[in-house]
């Protein structure tokens, strides 16, 4: 069985990604604040990253699978706290799976 990188797995599905207007905003600076940083591991799409060199979060909407972990395990995200939102994407917009 072949092992194919996480990016490489998503190029399977379709996005129509809204590149002006993102379901998901997050306050890269205050997650500098945050202690456990879980969205970088429960994001089955590897959206969140930390970059240990500039000790700063990375975070691209385009690819999201619009599971909603970041939303359950991100405290500021549950709360709807300022500089951070999840919604789904507008209507016609966002992933369509083609696999699975």
């Amino acid at each position: 069985m072949k092992y194919l990188s996480m990016d490489d797995r998503l190029a399977k599905n379709r996005f129509d990604s809204d590149d002006h207007n993102s379901h998901i905003i997050v306050d890269k600076t205050a997650c500098n604040t945050c202690k456990h940083r879980g969205c970088t591991y429960c994001c089955p799409a590897e959206r969140y990253k930390w970059d240990t060199m500039s000790d700063k979060l990375i975070f691209d909407h385009v690819g999201c699978l619009e599971c909603g972990n970041c939303r359950l395990i991100c405290e500021r995200l549950k709360q709807g706290v300022e500089g951070y939102a999840w919604n789904y994407p507008v209507q016609g917009r966002g992933i369509i799976f083609r696999e699975g």
